[in-house]
């Protein structure tokens, strides 16, 4: 009988997936033999005759159902960014087991007995601060979810974490249902008028794809932010918008109901393990801590950034006004949602005479690409080198092995830069394995994002905000890449959600420093380096807007704490999409700065918090924003390049994980807590606001 590949060891260096040879009907088996092993592991700590000690416990337990972690880190990422109805189907099929095999674990009173001894005699055991670590954060990983409960507790919280699970995802593969499902066919040159070209061959590639004259646009990030920018049509935008807007809420796809028991879910575990609502739950041992401290965080960047923000569509609306945007009488007519990104992208032109069609022929993918490599050998020392005997899961993939300055191997780094409509829509960065083990297997790294592709003229050109876009997500692999240590749950990201986001966030400032853009701005069909007046376009146009994106983001977070820290009467009053639509508008109402829209909100989508793992975590961005603005203000200090500021960076933050709390890595590396008027100051929100 042939052996199924995904249990196997994979003879490819480095214990590479074998991609090329697994199939979708593969993943089930695997995962009910790996499920059936774990539950062995579990069953052989627990009835270990010998008295419980780290090694026979809590390093075990760290251990156990490793090849339930091999087959979940293959299959979860795959219906990602590959899914199909027939990995959806898997999905839904195999999720309620692991949440049975998590609780078996977390839930069994034999194996928390054994947990607490360890624990009980820690101070007598000898460890060392990565054990120490480890058995702290087993410890409380038992008392957090529900070791402390009674039976019928305990009962009561499998149920509702069962049910969860399985409504995430129905919950993300609607969002991605809806977002394929609408796509803007135009056949008629005038409406396509006014359109950059490379936007017209994108979207003329896209409708060939689909054997259709003319073009066709999708709500895929490439095509709807490119169309909303640069089309005239004002119907056409509204068109867009409101597809975009829309998406699952009401109609065939609709979240509602989803977004409501889950929130009641969330709720009721809270409350189960004593806990007011999700957010205290989720906040206690995060640097927050509290949702408090986050709602003062959140309101008081809210009401210093506020007037900027308004400034910033009040000054685009005066453009647009002057600039023909009037009622058929002339009237002031407020900018709507389909209007802004139009409006704005005219403003910035005339303002900076910078545009997306001057900037995009130097941004092609590969060079981008090269440059961030680049950029991590001159910081760090590390070469990427394209592994081409290593298989991918999508032609569109390509793998690297990342090689220390001694050339030892650290790790192998994927890519995958294209939308496709098995892909989710954004960006993000995620592993296949992460670091640790004993002896130590070295992390398997992947980007995905949703960058427009090449056409049969043009290679991948990516807008500046794409830029930055892969920076933020290549800071994350740098995270996992530099991550050391014996302990998976220990290394890497595996951070706490408002410290995550700093190796990230601080990568998108090289953006607009000169010598990177010279790195990577390079014209696809000259090879000119990027010039000094354009450089000096983008930086001056860097803090454009910066007011009202800044709102926007705070709007997100906003609502995120205030779903997360609602009393349960409140949630068991969503039972429309029109109920749904109005708690959006008043939870983000001191945020708002343009009309609402009827019939649009953006929580039937928010995948970072119905979907991902940013519930009552959202907030994270901001704060962390605060941390790599702070951080980065050394690199400006000692030089963006400099060699000993980012071996301390790697050294303190990069390579540490959750070896100790975030608060003290973040000082361990800058020497002093964050001052976070750094933030506002990068972000031109400090200056005198001109009346």
């Amino acid at each position: 009988m042939k052996q199924n590949v995904l249990l196997c060891p994979s003879p490819l260096r480095y214990g590479a997936p074998q991609f090329d040879k697994i199939k979708e009907d593969d993943y089930l088996p695997a995962f009910e033999k790996a499920i059936e092993e774990a539950y062995r592991d579990i069953d052989a700590i627990v009835s270990n005759p010998e008295p419980p000690t780290f090694k026979n416990t809590i390093e075990a337990l760290e251990f156990s159902g490793e090849k339930l972690d091999t087959v979940s880190g293959i299959f979860f990422n795959l219906n990602e960014c590959l899914s199909s109805d027939k990995m959806q189907q898997i999905a839904e099929e195999v999720s309620p087991k692991l949440t049975r095999l998590s609780l078996y674990t977390l839930f069994n009173d034999k194996l928390f007995q054994r947990v607490k001894s360890v624990y009980s005699q820690r101070r007598r055991l000898h460890l060392d601060k990565e054990q120490a670590r480890l058995l702290s954060r087993k410890f409380r990983s038992f008392k957090e979810n529900g070791a402390l409960l009674d039976e019928e507790g305990k009962k009561h919280l499998a149920k509702n974490s069962e049910e969860a699970s399985l409504l995430t995802l129905k919950f993300g593969k609607n969002v991605l249902d809806a977002t394929n499902d609408f796509i803007l066919h135009l056949t008629d040159k005038e409406d396509v008028a006014g359109l950059p070209d490379y936007v017209l061959e994108e979207a003329e590639a896209a409708a060939k794809e689909r054997k259709m004259k003319g073009w066709v646009f999708t709500l895929q990030a490439p095509s709807y932010s490119a169309f909303m920018k640069f089309s005239p049509k004002r119907e056409l935008r509204k068109k867009m918008y409101m597809a975009y807007g829309s998406r699952c809420l009401g109609g065939k796809y609709d979240n509602t109901a989803i977004i409501r028991r889950i929130l009641e879910l969330r709720m009721d575990s809270a409350r189960l393990l004593g806990f007011k609502n999700p957010a205290q739950a989720a906040l206690k041992y995060r640097m927050a801590k509290n949702p408090k401290t986050v709602k003062t965080f959140l309101n008081d960047l809210l009401a210093k950034t506020l007037p900027y923000a308004k400034k910033d569509v009040e000054r685009i609306e005066k453009f647009a006004q002057k600039h023909g945007f009037a009622g058929k009488d002339g009237s002031r007519v407020r900018l709507q949602g389909w209007d802004f990104a139009y409006w704005s992208e005219r403003l910035r032109k005339s303002r900076y005479n910078l545009s997306d069609e001057e900037t995009k022929p130097f941004f092609r993918l590969e060079n981008v690409q090269q440059s961030l490599f680049d950029l991590a050998r001159r910081l760090y020392g590390i070469r990427f080198v394209e592994a081409k005997d290593i298989p991918v899961y999508h032609k569109d993939v390509k793998v690297y092995d990342v090689l220390d300055k001694d050339g030892s191997h650290l790790a192998l780094f994927y890519s995958d830069f294209y939308p496709r409509e098995s892909k989710r829509g954004g960006a993000w960065m995620t592993s296949f394995r992460d670091s640790g083990g004993i002896p130590e297997q070295r992390p398997l790294i992947s980007i995905v994002c949703n960058f427009t592709k090449p056409t049969p003229t043009k290679p991948s050109l990516l807008t500046f905000g794409e830029v930055t876009t892969v920076l933020h997500e290549f800071g994350h692999a740098l995270h996992g890449i530099f991550g050391k240590g014996k302990y998976p749950s220990l290394t890497g990201t595996s951070v706490t959600r408002d410290f995550v986001e700093l190796p990230s966030q601080i990568m998108e400032n090289w953006a607009v420093e000169e010598e990177f853009l010279k790195m990577a701005g390079r014209h696809y069909k000259t090879g000119e380096v990027i010039g000094k007046d354009l450089i000096a376009k983008i930086k001056r146009a860097r803090n454009y807007n910066s007011g009202y994106a800044f709102v926007r983001q705070l709007a997100f977070g906003i609502t995120d704490m205030a779903l997360h820290t609602m009393p349960k009467e409140k949630i068991l009053q969503i039972n429309t999409p029109e109920d749904l639509e109005r708690l959006e508008n008043r939870l983000k109402d001191k945020c708002k700065l343009m009309p609402a829209v009827e019939g649009t909100a953006f929580c039937p989508s928010f995948n970072h918090i119905f979907s991902g793992g940013y519930a009552a975590g959202y907030y994270s961005y901001k704060w962390a924003e605060v941390l790599e603005a702070d951080a980065f203000s050394l690199f400006k200090k000692n030089g963006i390049f400099d060699r000993k500021t980012a071996g301390s960076f790697r050294e303190n933050i990069l390579e540490k994980g959750n070896l100790e709390d975030a608060d003290i890595l973040y000082r361990n590396f800058r020497g002093r807590d964050p001052k976070p008027e750094a933030l506002l100051i990068r972000d031109g929100l400090t200056r005198p606001l001109r009346k």
